[in-house]
């Protein structure tokens, strides 16, 4: 039990601290968002077939048809969330935009409680206002760089468009329960390669094996590796460790950027991107809430 439980923490550790080098390797393309997301889901759809394989999850009845139709939906979300994402990464630098997209918690907090009936607690609802406060901190600063004030608040626009499919992705999720996730993955990347294959530019295709590589490390480490990293991390942790150690991802998303690209955050951003982890970590981790809150609650 001890040893399953040092193995998942590595493998956490390590899916986390991949994902926070993902805006580096879309940046560093320079390829179109469309393209980077195309070749991403191709060869990850390719990296996920040889795993989902080997654990025999493509032998015939293992999904309904319904659950297949949830999973295809579920994709379409994950690839507008990859849009989005990938697009905010040049406007609002790769360290904002992960910090605006850690909302997603709270975006599939209202969702649930829309779709599935699920009580918003008072708990949930100062976290979400907390969340909300950090937000405004982070719009109302100065973008660092040569970026608009108008790219950069386009740029958290397009990161929180991208929290809410990724929310949508996690809710079609909640109705594939017993469906092995990497075959979620697959069908995701599979919907994914359809739905860009007629906005991919093959005409300007990368000319060289630095960009290739780039791609391939995306669709490969990015996303097959890292879900095999990550899924595996879940069904050996606790929940509580394994959303503790989710906040890996955004500080080296942090760190990328400052120490690859010198995006350094502002004082303004600094306090707002670390009120909106605060948040989300409460919302996560099931923190109670502030003695003060909770006496003004009583009151």
């Amino acid at each position: 039990m001890q040893n399953d439980r040092v193995r998942g923490t590595l493998e956490m550790s390590a899916a986390m601290l991949i994902s926070g080098t993902i805006g580096w390797f879309v940046v560093t393309s320079g390829q179109p968002v469309a393209n980077v997301v195309f070749w991403r889901c191709l060869f990850g759809a390719a990296a996920l077939a040889m795993i989902c394989q080997v654990h025999g999850y493509l032998r015939p009845g293992i999904l309904s048809r319904r659950s297949f139709a949830i999973a295809v939906l579920g994709g379409v979300a994950i690839v507008a969330n990859w849009l989005l994402l990938f697009s905010a990464y040049p406007r609002a630098s790769i360290s904002i935009a992960t910090i605006a997209y850690n909302t997603q918690p709270f975006m599939l907090m209202g969702l649930g409680a829309l779709f599935l009936g699920e009580k918003i607690t008072v708990r949930k609802l100062f976290w979400l206002l907390l969340a909300f406060a950090g937000m405004i901190a982070i719009v109302q600063a100065k973008p660092a760089g040569a970026s608009s004030v108008e790219s950069y608040a386009f740029g958290i626009a397009l990161s929180l468009g991208a929290a809410f499919f990724y929310a949508l992705a996690a809710l079609a999720a909640k109705g594939l329960k017993g469906t092995p996730p990497h075959l979620i993955a697959l069908i995701h990347t599979m919907t994914g390669v359809v739905m860009l294959a007629p906005f991919a530019d093959f005409a300007s295709l990368p000319s060289n094996a630095g960009t290739w590589t780039l791609l391939m490390t995306l669709g490969v480490v990015h996303t097959g590796l890292m879900y095999v990293l990550l899924y595996g991390a879940i069904q050996k942790l606790p929940t509580h460790l394994s959303g503790a150690l989710s906040f890996l991802y955004p500080v080296a998303a942090i760190l990328v950027d400052w120490l690859a690209l010198g995006h350094a955050l502002q004082p303004l951003q600094i306090a707002g991107s670390a009120i909106i982890l605060l948040a989300a970590a409460g919302m996560n981790l099931g923190w109670r809430l502030p003695a003060g809150f909770r006496i003004a609650k009583s009151l």
